[in-house]
């Protein structure tokens, strides 16, 4: 999943546990840390391409650098 290669080729260095939690019909939810980030049940549709690291960007990533820079 390309949200997992996202996140994970970003922020592997801060990140310690990243779980999606499949459900009926093609729903998930992104949950990292324990805290969800994003849910398809919620929002009804998929994640678009880069959406989900966005998301982690801009509720868990201020200060911190991307991995490898």
């Amino acid at each position: 999943m390309r949200a997992a290669a996202d996140l994970l080729g970003s922020y592997q260095h801060v990140i310690h546990e990243l779980s999606f939690i499949t459900g009926s019909k093609g729903v998930f939810d992104v949950d990292v840390d324990g805290e969800l980030l994003f849910s398809k049940h919620s929002t009804g549709r998929h994640a678009d391409p880069g959406e989900v690291l966005e998301l982690y960007e801009q509720t868990h990533a201020a200060g911190i650098a991307r991995y490898g820079t």
